[in-house]
């Protein structure tokens, strides 16, 4: 069988025949001249990592790696069914919903003496301990718990088999972001974000990709040697980040998608609007940092390194922080384990 472009070759080969989801030049240039202003602060560092998650364990800790590698295994659908009923996790006197339930559930059960970071015990938590572990403050669980469980358990057992810790599995990609990639999606199946559009196998690979990214980080943040070849890596394709890019202008969608998506119609994971929307996003963060460069380059400057994942780790807590003035701005739901 043949292989799916990897995200980036499928972000252009998906933008350039797309139906209801336009990249935008002109918003596209806005969002560069956005962030070239931005440039050498704290949010476009890969050592910001911890300021941009404080739910997170220190990157020295001897749990950070593995820490990552939980969250980010079940990192997929926690919008609500319901706008008005949200899953809740308190912890630390901050009630927090959305993803960083989750990171605030996994760091709760480490402080409670849980040991949710080891394989050896993730790999066999029952369906029961997770439950306790993701516990809400109402009566709306977490979406998708049995799911997580599948995943989770999963993912275990794959590091178990390599060594025992997440460092130890991602080791054998020779600090590489593009083998790393591939070696977590061939080994682990919930990593496999795949589709077909107009008759060709696409990749998106978000899960596997911020689990690159979130590794790179960590290590940055340590003060390790580098990973090569991070600019391979493209934007973390969710439902976040896309309202972000329509609300700044440089992505569009059509009437006929946005009277969709406000009805609340749901998109099946493969759609074509689905996927159109996640590999446009990553098509539009890809010129975002084109463009970028050419600032550079016409101001006799640099780019101060901003890579397509510094770029996401940027727009997706600018779509947090701005939600009530994108609120016209729809996301789409799509109840899937690869974002």
């Amino acid at each position: 069988m043949e292989p799916p472009l990897f995200p980036r070759e499928s972000g252009q080969f998906v933008a350039e025949q797309s139906q209801d989801v336009f990249v935008e030049e002109e918003g596209v240039w806005k969002v560069a001249e956005m962030l070239y202003n931005l440039r050498g602060k704290d949010e476009l560092r890969a050592s910001g990592w911890k300021k941009a998650n404080p739910l997170a364990p220190s990157p020295t800790s001897d749990q950070a790696f593995n820490w990552v590698f939980v969250v980010d295994t079940m990192n997929f659908s926690f919008w609500p069914d319901e706008a008005t009923r949200q899953c809740e996790v308190t912890f630390r006197g901050i009630t927090h919903t959305g993803y960083m339930t989750l990171c605030a559930a996994i760091t709760r059960a480490m402080e409670e003496g849980v040991p949710i970071t080891d394989p050896k015990f993730f790999s066999q938590i029952s369906m029961d301990e997770l439950a306790h572990i993701l516990r809400s403050d109402n009566k709306t669980p977490m979406p998708m718990l049995q799911e997580r469980h599948k995943v989770l358990t999963e993912g275990g057992r794959v590091l178990l088999e390599h060594g025992g810790s997440f460092q130890s599995f991602i080791s054998q990609a020779e600090n590489d972001a593009r083998k790393m990639v591939e070696l977590i999606v061939k080994k682990i199946p919930s990593y496999r974000d795949e589709a077909v559009y107009q008759g060709k196998r696409i990749s998106l690979y978000k899960r596997a990709q911020i689990l690159v990214a979130d590794y790179w980080a960590v290590a940055a943040a340590r003060g390790e040697a580098d990973i090569i070849n991070i600019d391979w890596l493209t934007m973390f394709a969710d439902y976040r980040v896309p309202q972000a890019l329509v609300y700044l202008g440089a992505l569009r969608y059509s009437e006929s998608l946005m009277h969709t998506l406000k009805s609340g119609e749901l998109l099946d994971s493969g759609d074509r609007r689905e996927v159109e929307i996640r590999a446009c996003s990553i098509w539009a963060v890809e010129r975002i940092k084109d463009r970028l460069d050419e600032l550079a380059r016409e101001r006799g400057s640099n780019s101060g390194g901003i890579n397509s994942v510094l770029i996401d780790f940027y727009l997706w807590p600018y779509a947090k922080q701005h939600h009530r003035e994108m609120a016209h701005i729809p996301i789409h739901h799509t109840r899937c384990v690869y974002y």
